[in-house]
């Protein structure tokens, strides 16, 4: 009876599965329908008759604490906690073949990696994917993109009709259904293929369907449990005590390898869940059991008591303990089973397994675990651990007191560093207390004499040197440890991230590029949230030298490594991806990313993070005109301030000046001046550079000949680009302002290609030539538009309508469009004499000499 199930009579849905597996300009298809409206069996049966070769995912609730736990099959043995690394991996193995189709159930229990891995193969279309998702259910943001982006479609899965329930039943009874039991079992079921099997089966073995002359019929009582946990409960009631047993062991600890499972329970029991269709065992190597349907495991979960549940963990654990932890999912399954269970736990292996969820995106998982571990006597590894979760989480007075608790003077010169270098990073970014952080160096310093604890504490320096605005003294530090032989990985992790905060500031992003690729060839990450800010760095060098094509690939990828409970990580990501739109003049999609990144990080402390993202925000809703917004988030910023995070006041500066602008573009300019004047004493020459151009475009062009002096020091082309731009409204030169529009565009700087544009106006309209200040005008518009119509004083002073009337622009369009004057005339149903009245007008207004001319100007970049 079990095999009739599947014969499902849904040939609409059937063939729309198939094609969209099948067509070639397809990616594949999300079924989302209620808990056991039969999405499973409907794409199941499908790719069982497709040709390619079909790889299937099934996702648990115990497979979604686990990065890339939903892939795990596809990952070889690795000690390696790199995220990239995993993934690159698992999609390698995932996509070989010709043509393969990845099969995920239950894709809304995704861990992030591995939502995140789907989604990396469905944008690339390097597979097809076929995923069922449950209906009501929270769905991570990178499997909601699949059909909201448009990478797969979406099939809605809705209940059967009551024709298909009663043929259906039909089938799996092999005989006819009495009409009276048909409105029963369809009114009952609600057309929910899983209410209506379990129903079926349950009514069978309790006596009440039974065949009488050819024709089944249901008797006794006539209603059915009103929800499907009720109706499943029930039938599980009826399996027998060994086979409950069997599916108890099953439930706490899904997906179980079967010859575990079977030295727990009864063989013979499992076997019986298995054939009555209650578990499914896969095909792995070795081969292992799981629920048929994961709302099985829940009711079953319900089933077990607190006691119980930690003796059946308990066993688990001890047939587990022989197996090799060579991996950081075995070793996190195997501590969190551990935590569960009434066993005695090994601290390291706790310790081991948090130190992978830290690094693989679970912050909450390994807080848990690193608070097992400490409370289990893991000492001051286990402290450290949890503390860094705990920060990472925005809870630093929690972290502070965890550290608080150990006394420096019973500490070795390891155990010092171990424990003061996270103390003082959170007294000195997250508590703003930066003479105890010093206080906390000078004492590591002090006591720690080996050389690469001493480069781990000069790293850390190094960082604390960079936000106090120190960025030459930052940078040699950093450097220094870099350049270590022997540098511990620790070490060269923060080093790393301080180097990348300040090169790209001092003008030296290019320089960042070899110590980024160096923190990311690197296969063990003692603090993941590091990393993140390293790659954030990255983003940001690669956007100060104007490699912003670069940049944007690089924030896109990191952007889609992080978990909820990361969500540092994550809103570090979304200020990357925020970062190279404002550069490139997205403002709508940098609010977005900046919005999403600040909402992450409402934490129960204010983050330091938030500063960057906001002060950035408050350019976009500038540039968009939202001043409402912006003196809102500029209010906000002004609650991160203090020596710890002086890094930022150029930034600070350049955002009330834009803050500023749409009132009076002159106090924006001396704003922007003094920005660049911060910046010049702290060492931040590509800033003091960025400064100097927007008060160039406020109208200031006297940084002209610093801009020419900084051009060859700092890296990057749009240095000079600047001091080009500065010189041109310096000297009231047109056609330098054209110009260097013009290279702006080029260089992906849109809004300053529209305020460049923009500023030529008035030169041109002083000197009386209508047709380049028209052009210049509908440039700058156009270029605003590209900005999501941003405005700023320039596009704002030089916008007004063309002095021409509807019926001429009406005739300069089609122009645009490449039609002759006889074909506008037929057109428009006049003589072509009136046409070219209309252009000649029309070009005398616009100082133009012909009518290709007048195209371009009324609408650049139209004409074919």
């Amino acid at each position: 009876m079990v095999e009739r199930w599947q014969l499902l009579d849904r040939p609409d849905e059937s063939l729309t599965v198939r094609e969209a597996l099948t067509s070639d300009d397809a990616g594949g298809i999300v079924l989302v329908g209620d808990a056991g409206v039969g999405k499973t069996t409907l794409a199941r049966m499908v790719t069982a008759e497709l040709d390619a070769p079909v790889r299937w995912a099934v996702c648990t609730e115990s497979s979604q604490a686990i990065p890339l736990g939903a892939f795990a099959p596809w990952i070889d043995g690795s000690a390696t906690r790199d995220p990239l690394a995993l993934l690159t991996e698992a999609r390698k193995n995932l996509i070989a073949g010709d043509d393969p189709v990845i099969g995920v159930d239950d894709a809304h229990l995704l861990d992030q990696l591995s939502a995140t891995l789907l989604h990396q193969i469905a944008a690339e279309r390097s597979a097809r994917i076929v995923a069922t998702v449950r209906s009501g259910e929270p769905v991570p943001g990178a499997v909601l993109s699949l059909w909201k982006d448009d990478y797969l479609d979406r099939l809605e899965l809705a209940p059967m009709r009551k024709g298909q329930c009663v043929r259906l039943v039909e089938s799996v009874l092999a005989g006819t259904l009495e009409g009276l039991s048909a409105d029963v079992i369809w009114e009952s079921s609600g057309g929910n293929p899983l209410f209506l099997r379990n129903m079926v089966e349950g009514a069978m073995e309790a006596g009440n369907l039974t065949e009488v002359e050819g024709v089944w019929q249901l008797r006794g009582p006539t209603a059915v449990p009103s929800g499907l946990v009720e109706l499943l409960h029930e039938r599980l009631q009826r399996t027998g005590d060994a086979v409950l047993d069997a599916l108890r062991t099953l439930a706490l600890y899904e997906p179980l390898d079967l010859d575990i499972l079977t030295a727990l329970a009864d063989p013979a029991a499992v076997d019986a869940a298995e054939l009555a269709g209650l578990i499914r065992i896969s095909t792995d190597t070795p081969p292992a059991a799981r629920f048929s349907h994961p709302l099985l495991g829940e009711v079953v979960r319900q089933q077990i008591g607190t006691a119980a549940a930690r003796a059946g963990c308990g066993r688990i654990v001890d047939a587990l303990r022989d197996r090799p932890l060579d991996t950081a999912a075995g070793r996190i399954r195997l501590a969190r089973l551990c935590v569960d269970s009434d066993r005695p736990i090994d601290p390291d292996l706790l310790i081991t397994a948090a130190k992978d969820a830290v690094a693989l995106a679970n912050l909450p998982l390994g807080e848990r675990l690193a608070r097992a571990a400490h409370e289990r006597g893991g000492g001051l590894r286990a402290a450290e651990l949890l503390s860094r979760a705990l920060l990472w989480q925005g809870r630093p007075q929690a972290a502070d007191e965890i550290l608080a608790g150990y006394d420096p003077e019973h500490l070795d010169q390891l155990q010092i560093v171990q424990w003061g270098v996270p103390r003082a990073s959170l007294r000195f970014w997250s508590l703003g207390d930066v003479a105890g952080g010093r206080r906390l160096l000078d004492l590591m310093g002090t006591r720690a004499e080996h050389p690469a604890l001493r480069l781990i504490v000069e790293a850390a320096g190094a960082a604390m040197a960079v936000h106090e605005n120190r960025i030459t003294d930052g940078i040699a530090a950093a450097e220094a440890v870099l350049d270590a032989p022997d540098a511990p990985r620790q070490a060269v992790d923060f080093a790393a991230f301080a180097a990348g905060l300040a090169m790209p500031v001092a003008g030296r992003g290019l320089d960042f590029g070899p110590i980024a690729a160096r923190s990311r060839a690197g296969q063990k990450a003692t603090d993941g949230m590091i990393r993140v800010m390293v790659r954030y760095c990255d983003v940001l060098a690669l956007t100060t030298v104007g490699e912003l094509d670069e940049a944007e690939e690089l924030a896109a990828e990191y952007s889609e490594f992080f978990s909820a409970g990361q969500f540092l990580g994550w809103a570090i990501a979304k200020i990357a991806v925020g970062v190279v739109a404002t550069a490139r003049g997205r403002f709508r999609e940098a609010i977005t990313a900046f919005e999403q990144a600040l909402a992450a990080l409402n934490a129960e402390t204010s983050l330091p993070w938030q500063l960057p993202a906001r002060l950035l925000l408050v350019r976009a809703y500038a540039a968009l005109g939202d001043t409402e917004k912006v003196e809102k988030t500029l209010n906000d910023a002004a609650e991160h301030a203090g020596a710890h995070l002086a890094l930022h006041e150029p930034q600070r500066m350049i955002a009330r000046a834009w803050a500023a602008a749409p009132q009076n573009s002159a106090t924006a300019a001396e704003l922007a001046r003094r920005a660049a004047r911060i910046a010049r004493s702290a060492g931040q020459f590509a800033l003091e550079a960025e400064a100097l151009h927007h008060a160039a475009r406020f109208g200031d062009g006297a940084g002209a000949a610093r801009l020419a002096e900084l051009a060859p020091k700092v890296q990057g082309d749009v240095v000079a680009l600047y001091a080009r731009h500065a010189d041109a409204v310096t000297t009231g030169k047109a056609a330098g302002l054209d110009a260097v529009s013009a290279d702006f565009e080029a260089a992906g700087l849109l809004l300053s290609a529209a305020d460049a544009a923009a500023q030529a106006v008035p030169i041109h309209d002083r000197a009386g030539r209508r047709g380049p200040s028209a052009r210049c005008t509908a440039r700058a518009a156009e270029l605003s538009s590209r900005c999501d119509g941003a405005t700023t004083p320039a596009i704002t002073a030089a916008s007004r309508p063309l002095p021409i009337t509807p019926r001429e622009r009406e005739i300069a369009a089609h122009i645009a469009q490449g039609l002759s004057n006889k074909e506008i005339a037929e057109r428009l149903v006049v003589s072509v004499r009136t046409v070219e009245g209309h252009i000649y007008r029309a070009s005398i207004k616009l100082d133009v000499a012909d009518r290709e001319r007048l195209a371009d100007v009324v609408w650049p970049g139209v004409r074919h």
